[in-house]
């Protein structure tokens, strides 16, 4: 092998993994902008929790907010709604799980699973019928105290649990905490 062969292959070498290189460079450079853009915006990253503040919300009344596009419950139970809802307890209801995001999955649907305070007063849930996606009415509405959604007669109790009508599960618990005494952080 001459001295000659050996300087061809290194520059042919130098070539190759040069092109390969500049060619991955390149490739990256195109491919970025379409992974980069699957990345949350800013607006919705702004929606990933937010903060309620409570202070003004008398037993009896509840407050509704919008998360992530859907309202959401903010109810602050009186001591008659918190005793129907454990006397309800006692009832059959079609869906036996809690559905609350705080909960493991398979937690059944006990008011004290649905409450976000020990002391049971406090009930967050996502406003959105699990029948077809409409706004239930609250304040009582339905055939069980608790909210009634009038587009195709699902009827929930104090609690949120579906209790009469089509809709196939209970109205669910985002992830939700209390930083103090008047504000909660949903999500």
């Amino acid at each position: 092998m001459s001295h000659a062969d050996d300087t061809e292959g290194n520059r042919r070498d130098f070539l190759y993994y040069a092109t390969a290189g500049a060619g991955a460079v390149v490739a990256g450079a195109a491919v970025w902008p379409l992974i980069n853009q699957m990345n949350a915006s800013a607006d919705v990253k702004a929606l990933a929790s937010i903060r309620v503040d409570i202070a003004g919300v008398e037993p009896g009344t509840q407050l509704t907010v919008k998360w992530r596009g859907k309202p959401v419950f903010v109810r602050r139970r009186t001591p008659e709604e918190i005793a129907l809802a454990k006397k309800q307890d006692a009832e059959d209801y079609p869906d036996k799980v809690a559905r609350n995001a705080n909960l493991p999955p398979d937690a059944p649907a006990e008011d004290s699973n649905r409450a976000l305070d020990e002391n049971e007063e406090w009930l967050v849930m996502i406003g959105v019928c699990t029948h077809l996606g409409c706004v239930p009415l609250g304040d009582g509405a339905g055939d069980y105290g608790g909210w009634f959604c009038p587009c195709h007669g699902s009827h929930y109790d104090v609690a949120g649990r579906i209790r009469k009508g089509p809709a196939p599960r209970n109205l669910d618990i985002p992830v939700a905490e209390f930083l103090d005494e008047n504000t909660i952080k949903l999500g």
